[in-house]
């Protein structure tokens, strides 16, 4: 009876460990990987900007820096995949930090951004930033630490923190075609914008377009490109900080 009882616990844990490793393998196969590319700019001489990639991160530094941008990449999607965002943030004056999370999960490293304030001391003016559930996170960090910066930016993101009171600028943008954001909670969440904060749709704009790694399963479809999209995005932060 007791051999019996030991054999099926022995069965269970063999069929669990099947069904955790086949998960595992679902998931790294559920990324979104750079587009081509963006993985030719980060080998590619760009005018007025270094380039660094770092095990942790990608910096872009520009020769005139007027502010910090700290970047929060979206879930599962490859940190690469905003290589070309960064850069046209860069040539617009903001060093650049694109952080690379574990497991492609900013819930996993909710404080990276700590580092990167501690390794640019020089640089007095920060925003953070970040798409979908990166946005979120890189909310969260700013309810708590808004002494250390100037500001937020949600792409396709909601922001579960409280910001009204912390006295930064929130500037919130996603797309018309936008069917990976969850609307409903994202007006159940607005109220934790200041009274200032700053909306913006992006007519013909999706999800996957702030980035360049490809259509993302259940979005809109687009109907102006990722460059175009980046463009506008661009152009809205840098009126705003």
């Amino acid at each position: 009876m007791k051999l019996m009882k030991r054999k099926r616990l022995w069965l269970f844990v063999i069929l669990f460990l099947l069904l955790f490793l086949l998960g595992t393998v679902v998931y790294i196969n559920d990324d979104y990987e750079a587009s081509e590319e963006a993985l030719a700019l980060l080998s590619r001489d760009i005018p007025g900007v270094t380039i660094r990639e770092e095990p942790d991160r990608i910096v872009f530094h520009p020769e005139n820096v007027s502010s910090g941008l700290i970047f929060y990449p979206g879930g599962k999607v490859d940190h690469r995949a905003y290589v070309p965002l960064m850069t046209s943030l860069s040539n617009r004056g903001f060093l650049c930090v694109l952080l690379k999370m574990p497991l492609k999960l900013a819930i996993f490293d909710p404080d990276a951004a700590n580092r990167v304030l501690t390794d640019f001391p020089e640089i007095s003016h920060w925003v953070i930033t970040g798409h979908s559930l990166g946005g979120t996170m890189a909310s969260s960090y700013a309810a708590k630490h808004p002494e250390q910066l100037d500001g937020v930016v949600l792409l396709a993101a909601y922001s579960v923190s409280d910001l009204r009171e912390s006295g930064l600028k929130v500037l919130s943008l996603y797309g018309s075609e936008d069917k990976v954001l969850n609307l409903k909670i994202y007006a159940e969440n607005r109220s934790n914008f200041p009274d200032d904060a700053v909306e913006f749709v992006i007519d013909g704009g999706s999800h996957a377009g702030f980035g360049s790694y490809g259509p993302q399963k259940g979005d809109g479809q687009a109907l102006i490109t990722s460059e175009e999209q980046i463009l506008i995005t661009v152009e809205k932060i840098a009126e705003v900080f």
